[in-house]
């Protein structure tokens, strides 16, 4: 079989790019071990943030590492294991938790955020499945005036780079959410430009019917089998080989597993995430997503329940799982919302591909023709993916990319 290009990945980030090459007339195949929209797609809070301009950063003060050290927190867990391997990575990210880091990471983030509704809209109109995203905001909520001096860099950029929001106190929240047991010490604020769906794995889902609806093949098989021969590459599907002179890796968490037999040698690495359904008493209902910033976790309504997302978890990616950080935000979410029964018998676990500059890599590759990568999306794949996508098939067919790709390349890495 035998195609112009063939996506390795059927994320978000890989059926986004796969779409956007078929409507540049291009056939296209998407390989994967399984069907579309099964891994980290699926798992994620389904937020499509305008806001999002401060990364998650390591500190430099005693208080809060000694936090994070104890290893009983909501937000970050880690397995000791795992601590002399990401040493290094740790320590690059530290490197880049400086106002200078920071300030690099808004202005280089800012242009995908900024279009990112608009090209989730574009292929959800097409797709039939607008009744999917909610345009409702989110809400960060703080439980202290202490604890919401914090946001004053997040405001900062929100206001520089014109991002709408509120801050609102228990009497607002309570009409935004009634079914929350808020306090008088509460303070938040409602991103009211943010966009969230009811389904992000469905919504993936979605797309991948209309790539294929429009004559695109999907494709099980295992990726590492690519090869580079006779002036193109080749993979192995169920079906048999496949054949294309070029080939775009968008495997999330498994794209180094690709790629170092190549010779690379990014600096990826997993954080481990939870989520949970749950059911809700007392007639409760959510209209928007709602994270915790104090204790490190989030609600948002989706078709399957509340789901309920823990913060990261620093682990060997296929270890086993160990869902600590579920269990303790389910007793600090009761608190807040009326939880019911949980959905689902054990928590879900999916796979945060992540770079240290919290950043993907968007490049043609300088060592292989006719290979590109759209991977490392970190906490907001699911966000950016059509507009990665899109940029990542400008790179493909030759085309000026709609947005820069500078601040996106492995340069940045040596």
């Amino acid at each position: 079989m035998s195609y112009d290009v063939i996506v390795l990945g059927a994320g978000i980030v890989g059926v986004s790019t796969a779409l956007h090459l078929q409507e540049r007339g291009l056939k296209v195949a998407i390989l994967d071990r399984q069907e579309p929209g099964l891994e980290a797609s699926y798992g994620n809070a389904g937020i499509i943030e305008k806001d999002g301009h401060v990364p998650l950063v390591i500190p430099s003060e005693i208080g809060p590492l000694i936090k994070y050290g104890s290893n009983t927190q909501v937000s970050m867990h880690y397995h000791p294991t795992m601590m002399p391997r990401l040493a290094p990575w740790l320590f690059a990210m530290w490197r880049l938790s400086t106002p200078f880091g920071i300030a690099s990471y808004a202005r280089r983030v800012t242009p995908l955020r900024q279009v990112s509704a608009k090209e989730h809209f574009n292929f959800a109109q097409d797709a039939g499945i607008m009744d999917k995203f909610r345009e409702t905001g989110w809400i960060n909520l703080y439980h202290s005036p202490k604890s919401f001096e914090s946001t004053g860099r997040t405001l900062g950029y929100a206001d520089e780079f014109g991002v709408d929001y509120d801050i609102v106190g228990k009497k607002e929240l309570e009409a935004l959410e009634p079914s929350f047991r808020f306090t008088e010490q509460d303070r938040a604020i409602h991103w009211k430009g943010c966009v969230s769906v009811s389904s992000p794995g469905g919504v993936t889902q979605a797309y991948a019917k209309l790539f294929k609806g429009r004559g695109g093949a999907l494709l099980l098989g295992d990726a590492r089998s690519l090869k580079q021969e006779n002036g193109g590459w080749t993979v192995s599907s169920q079906d048999g080989p496949v054949t294309a002179p070029k080939v775009v890796i968008a495997l999330g968490a498994w794209s180094m597993d690709l790629l170092k037999p190549f010779g690379y040698r990014f600096p990826l690495e997993v954080k481990r995430g939870y989520h949970q359904h749950f059911a809700s008493d007392q007639g409760a209902s959510m209209n928007r997503p709602v994270v915790d910033e104090d204790i490190g976790f989030l609600l948002t309504p989706m078709e399957d329940g509340i789901r309920l997302t823990s913060g990261i978890e620093f682990a060997a990616r296929d270890a086993r799982k160990t869902p600590v950080q579920i269990r303790k935000a389910t007793k600090w979410a009761k608190k807040l919302y009326p939880l019911g029964k949980p959905v689902e018998d054990e928590p879900w676990m999916g796979f945060r591909p992540c770079f240290p500059d919290n950043l993907p890599l968007i490049e043609e590759s300088r060592q292989h023709e006719g290979l590109y990568f759209n991977f490392g999306h970190g906490h907001m794949g699911f966000a950016v993916g059509p507009i990665t996508g899109k940029m990542t098939a400008d790179l493909v067919t030759g085309q000026e990319p709609c947005l820069s790709v500078d601040g996106f390349s492995s340069r940045r890495f040596f």
